[in-house]
């Protein structure tokens, strides 16, 4: 890391983790479920949502409801369950539901 800063040495860890799969499908260590920092599970489910959420030059922009379903799919495989739970009820909450 090469930083004495908190800063950095969070924003390292997302970066090297973000990408990793709960099931260790992804990248670049292969790491598995729990293995996977913390903020690297939490940043996933983030990035993930936020690039449902987009719309994109090819694609167009899921609803909320859209959104949680493709997550909901991908729970195990490439996020963590636990964390995705507790993400889509505190915004199905916000939102009234």
């Amino acid at each position: 890391m090469g930083s004495d800063s908190p800063l950095l040495k969070l924003g390292s860890i997302v970066a090297l983790s973000h990408h990793e799969r709960f099931d260790g499908n992804g990248y670049p260590n292969r790491l598995v479920g729990r293995a996977i920092p913390l903020e690297g599970r939490i940043v996933a489910i983030a990035d993930v949502f936020d690039a449902l959420r987009s719309k994109r030059a090819y694609k167009r922009a899921y609803s909320p409801q859209e959104s949680f379903e493709i997550l909901r799919n991908r729970r195990r495989a490439q996020l963590d369950p636990e964390l995705l739970d507790l993400f889509i009820n505190d915004l199905e909450l916000r939102a009234g539901r």
